[in-house]
């Protein structure tokens, strides 16, 4: 997936030229993602989680799993971050960084490592808020909600970019997730929904800078914009998060 002032050049084809990233340097935040959830997921087992199994719910409690009421009742502002690093099963996290691996090789070197770390983070956030807001006393965890947003995020940029192949299987792709988040009760809709509409939001940020839309700015001033409005959408979820809790307030507390 190439910019559209890289596709526009004419260059020769070689085979790792020198100077261009491979490997880890070209995909740090994935990366370090995938390691910290898995880093979790090893301490969750280790402090009696049940094994490889599924584990229990006072473990994903512990471990900093989102609920309302922990959220409203017990200032626990924090788990709107953390459930984004928590899972129930190996087959829960195994499936979610094989994807966040797939997506993360495709879209971090084609947008950049800050913006795809700001397009994670902000759909992270997205997903906890659609989550209290509509499940408000389900436990909830995973990292899904954030991959939801770098899967919308990848088929608005795909779009954007004219990469109709890469964009029909994406979008291919969100429908397949979609028809399972629907139809298996135990998988949280809200963060799903909230991870996706969000990283779409993202993914035209990024196409408007990218066709000049925000007047006339440089490269920096044009990437500024694009991370300010990503933020906003971060913060304006997380500040939403917290009234969803608050306002189920006095229901948890009977």
């Amino acid at each position: 997936m190439r910019c559209p002032e890289c596709a526009s050049q004419r260059t020769r084809v070689v085979r790792n030229p020198t100077g261009t990233a491979s490997g880890f340097n070209a995909y740090p935040a994935t990366v370090v993602l995938i390691a910290i959830n898995v880093i979790v997921y090893l301490i969750e087992i280790a402090g009696g989680g049940g094994g490889l199994g599924g584990l229990s719910s006072e473990r994903i409690y512990d471990m900093g799993g989102l609920w309302g009421p922990a959220v409203s009742v017990n200032g626990d502002w924090w788990r709107i971050v953390t459930a984004g690093f928590v899972h129930v099963s190996i087959i829960h996290i195994g499936f979610n960084m094989y994807l966040l691996f797939i997506l993360g090789r495709l879209m971090e070197p084609s947008i950049g490592t800050v913006r795809f770390t700001f397009v994670y983070f902000a759909s992270l956030l997205a997903g906890s808020f659609v989550a209290l807001l509509f499940e408000p006393t389900t436990l909830s965890a995973g990292a899904s909600g954030a991959i939801f947003g770098v899967l919308g995020a990848t088929f608005v940029i795909a779009r954007g970019r004219k990469l109709d192949s890469i964009a029909g299987q994406i979008g291919i792709l969100i429908l397949i997730n979609l028809v399972f988040t629907f139809s298996d009760g135990e998988i949280s809709i809200g963060a799903h929904v909230g991870g996706l509409v969000c990283g779409v939001l993202c993914g035209f940020l990024i196409i408007a800078g990218e066709r000049g839309h925000f007047g006339r700015v440089g490269r920096q001033g044009r990437l500024a914009i694009e991370l300010g409005g990503m933020a906003a959408l971060g913060i304006l979820s997380f500040i939403l998060a917290l009234a969803a809790a608050n306002w189920g307030g006095p229901y948890f507390l009977g």
